[in-house]
């Protein structure tokens, strides 16, 4: 197992340099869940007030789950969104509640609809969704590159932001009234 030092060294770059509130994390798919073999890069913004307020957490590279954005990245998580406690830390986000919320999502409560939807009527097409998901943006290369802006988007959020447009679809059809 790698030292902790080293781990940082290589699971997380510093947005801006001259600052440790933005940071971006790698972040594996659990072991034993259609997630596994998954990398993804995850945006972490430390609020001034932390650890007494939450920090604000978004995927970079896109993932199926009913409890995460598809687009956006945004984390549909009570323990980041409503009941943090100063006494977790970016440890028990990254080993513990992003990893349980892979294992059990919670399709009740969706910012996915057709991610829940699938996963309440067809489960095995749900776990094969990810997968396809997982190998087309979760590898090395698509976490390495996933958010890289060109010099005119200096002012945009990297979070939710992809390079691939040629797989953009729309939300949905407009019917003529």
């Amino acid at each position: 197992m790698s030292s902790p030092r080293r781990r940082i060294e290589t699971d997380v770059t510093l947005v801006n340099d001259n600052s440790k509130q933005e940071f971006y994390v790698r972040f594996k798919g659990p072991e034993e869940t259609p997630f596994q073999g998954g990398l993804w890069k995850v945006h972490v913004e430390l609020p001034d007030q932390y650890p007494y307020k939450s920090p604000s957490i978004g995927f970079v590279n896109r993932i199926f789950h009913p409890n995460i954005d598809e687009l956006s990245g945004s984390v549909c998580l009570d323990v980041i969104n409503q009941t943090w406690s100063p006494m977790f830390d970016m440890i028990n986000i990254f080993e513990v509640f992003l990893p349980q919320l892979l294992r059990y999502p919670n399709p009740t409560d969706p910012l996915n609809g057709e991610a829940a939807a699938l996963l309440m009527r067809e489960p095995k097409s749900y776990d094969a969704k990810v997968k396809e998901y997982v190998a087309k943006y979760a590898s090395k290369e698509a976490a390495d590159e996933a958010g890289v802006e060109s010099d005119d988007d200096d002012d945009m959020s990297s979070v939710g932001s992809f390079g691939d447009d040629e797989d953009e679809q729309p939300a949905g059809q407009m019917e003529e009234v």
